[in-house]
Formats: C-alpha cells, structure tokens, sequence
C-alpha cells in the first residue's frame, strides 16, 4: 500500500503539472480569443492552439502550414506557406522539469524513489497522448512520436535528477547507495572527487547563468525604448500587449540562453550569416518581435571583457570546494605538529579542476543546444547559439577560474581551521545517511 500511494503521488504530480502548463496557455487565449478578436470561445480552436503551444515548450517541433488564403492575408511571400518552428518558449519546459524534481526528491524521501518516478513519467506519456490525440489541427502538425516521447523526457530527466540527487545525498537503498559505497572504498584523496566536482560544475554553470539573467536586465534597462517601439508598431491594444509580453515572458529562459552565449563569446545567431557577440553585431532584417529589440546594435572590444564572467564563475567554483576537499583531506590525515602545512595532492585537484570545467561546458551546451532553432522559413532557420563554441568557450573560462583557486598555494592555517567544522559536517552527513 504504501509504494501504491507514492505511485499515486508522483501520478498526481505529473498531472498537476501538465495542467499547470495547458492552463497558463489556455487562459489568456481565451481572452484573447474573446475580447480582442471579438469571437465566441470555440474550444475546436482553442484546444488545438493551446496543445500546440504546450508542445512546443516541451521540446515539440512544429510544421506550419498556411493556406493560399493566410498566405495573401498575412502578406507572406510563397516560400513562407510552410516551415518547421523548433525554437522553443522554454519556460513551460524548466517548469515542467523544476516540479518532476521535486517529486523525484520526494518520492526518494518517502522510500519508493523507483516507483515514484516511473510512475511520474507514465503519466506524463498519457497525458501528452491524450494532448496528441485530441488536438488534430490542419495548420500545425506534429510528429506522433514526438509529441509523446519529448514531453515525456523532459519531465524524466527532472525526475531522474531529482531523485539521483536526493538519493546521493541522504540515501535512498538502491543504485545510489550502491555507486556511494563504492566510491567511499577509494583512497582518501579521491573519494569526495565525483561529489565536489558535481557541485562544482553546477555552482559554476548557475553562476553563468545568473550573470547571463543579469545582462538581461541590463538590457532591458538599456533597450527599453526600443522594446516600446516595437509595441507600438504591433498596434494591439492593452489585452494584446498582454498576451505578447507573457509570450515573451515564456521565451525568457531561452534568452537567457542566448545572453549564456553572448557573455562566454561566442555570441548568437538571429538567421543565417547574422552573429550577436560581445565583438561586433551584423544583423539583416529581423522579425518586429519587441524581445528582439533587446539586441545590442554593435559591439565593443570593451565588451569582451564580460568573458570574464564565466572565469569569475570557474573561481567562486573552486573557491566553494577548495576547503572542502582540504578539510576532508585534513580529517584523514591529521596534521603533525612538526609539519603543519597540510598535505594536499596535486593530482587530484587538476582532476577536479578539469571535471568541474567539463560539466560546466556540457552544461553550457545543453543549455545553447535547447535555447536554439528555427523561427521562420528560409534565413529565420537558423536562430540561437551554437552548442560546439559555447562548450568550448565556458569549459575553457571557467577551467582558468577554477584552476586559480584550487591550484594555487593556500594558508596554512586555514586548512587547518576548516578541518574541525568539516569533521562535524561529515559525522553529521554521516548521521543523516544512516
């Protein structure tokens, strides 16, 4: 009974958060639907835009096709009746992943972290099944496979997440317990190594991109009267502006992927042959989209300088497991009173230095590879960053950053001051573990 009601727990979670997701869509289109375009609520059209637009967060790509009629009506050239839309309102996506990793914690916390999460992504599969199933639609079209399998992933990868993480940290008597035993055999100057280069790499990519979040607010603060003009040129009234500023609201976690790109160096595409970086901007015609108009017009050589974010970012990683890993180290051999520099292995800091800079890259290039894709036919194919350089560009900044602070000499005394504390951490880890 009680693996029965985790089940039904982590069941109702999923459900809960594709609900979530459809109601945020569905909401405001009503509205939209009712008060600006003057119509009746006509759920055979609402439900297939809602469940289109929610596929899409998830990772869903879209085939649009118009009419010879839309195409006259919207004043689009013959070549633009149809294209593939993959640029994704990442938003609905984090959401869905942030609330399946809290249930996988939970469901490992409860003692059943297997049951909860298989039976969070069952969920998820039938309920983007029955998205799929009801909501046909002539003007966009999805792929069947894609429609189920990528919702459905997004949501296991944040439940998997949830529960490896939980299970690492307190326990949970299966694979986790297993992989930490034996890590725990190796020698003293290796064991915490696969731990503290996790945390680091995920301190130094949290740090990337809240300085990438923080230059879009720079922007915004910089850009603003270009943002309003390009309101203004939509001419929607107040309803309108609304439902365009929470669209741009869902597409803000992929401009802060872009901002990712932007600040490491690389810089971003706006189609094809056009670059936004830190060095120069060569942009064509762009898409009157007010997010758009957040684009710096031309860069600087003094705006290279914001690289050194991501090695700003590699040195508060280093900097967050240096005493760690010297406390550990000083728990395992205590220090002589004779001799009292500690004793800190050079290879195994060269180790974590380099795994904390790859998982900060892979992570960069996760985020540049979700954050990219097509918006429109032709040039608008190409949009967002692209993954090789930015991995390249962070996993090399933040490895400078992070090699300062874990390579370079400490105090003596200040390894020696952190052991006590790190030996009551650790009896107390060891406690909870138990």
């Amino acid at each position: 009974m009680h693996r029965i009601l985790i089940a039904l727990l982590a069941a109702f979670d999923a459900l809960v958060a594709a609900l979530v997701g459809l109601a945020v869509v569905l909401a405001p289109l009503t509205l939209l639907w009712t008060f600006t375009f003057g119509l009746t609520a006509d759920w055979a059209g609402l439900w297939p835009t809602t469940a289109r637009i929610w596929q899409l967060g998830n990772l869903v790509p879209l085939s649009l096709a118009f009419d010879e009629d839309a195409v006259v009506a919207l004043g689009l050239p013959d070549e633009a009746a149809t294209f593939t839309l993959t640029l994704a309102p990442l938003a609905f996506a984090v959401f869905a992943a942030f609330f399946a990793a809290r249930s996988g914690r939970r469901a490992v916390r409860s003692g059943a972290g297997t049951v909860g999460v298989l039976a969070g992504i069952a969920m998820t599969a039938i309920i983007a099944a029955v998205v799929l199933a009801t909501s046909g639609s002539e003007l966009a079209r999805v792929e069947a496979w894609q429609a189920v399998l990528l919702p459905t992933a997004v949501y296991a990868v944040g439940a998997a997440a949830g529960a490896w993480a939980e299970g690492w940290s307190e326990g949970d008597g299966g694979l986790a317990d297993l992989v930490h035993e034996r890590v725990d055999g190796w020698s003293s100057k290796w064991r915490e190594i696969p731990t503290l280069a996790v945390r680091g790499g995920a301190v130094a990519l949290a740090a990337v991109v809240g300085a990438a979040a923080l230059a879009v607010v720079v922007a915004v603060l910089v850009r603003a009267d270009a943002v309003v003009a390009l309101f203004e040129q939509a001419q929607v009234d107040a309803l309108g502006a609304t439902a365009v500023a929470l669209a741009q609201v869902a597409y803000l976690p992929t401009l802060i992927g872009w901002a990712v790109s932007w600040i490491a160096g690389p810089g971003f595409a706006v189609g094809a042959a056009t670059t936004v970086s830190p060095a120069g901007t060569q942009l064509g015609v762009v898409p009157g989209i007010p997010m758009l108009g957040l684009l710096p017009e031309q860069g600087s050589g003094w705006l290279l300088l914001v690289a050194l974010l991501p090695v700003a970012a590699g040195a508060l990683a280093g900097w967050h497991v240096r005493s760690a890993l010297a406390a550990e180290w000083e728990i395992e051999r205590p220090e002589d009173e004779d001799h009292p520099s500690p004793h800190e292995p050079v290879s195994p800091r060269v180790v974590l230095a380099i795994a904390i800079a790859a998982i900060a890259g892979a992570g960069a290039a996760g985020i540049a590879a979700l954050s990219s894709g097509s918006i429109g036919p032709g040039r608008l194919a190409t949009v967002g960053p692209d993954p090789g350089p930015v991995a390249l560009a962070v996993g090399l900044e933040v490895l400078v950053g992070a090699a300062i602070l874990l390579l370079s000499p400490r105090p003596h005394g200040h390894a020696a001051g952190t052991a006590d504390g790190a030996a009551v951490l650790a009896d107390g880890d060891e406690l909870a573990r138990r």
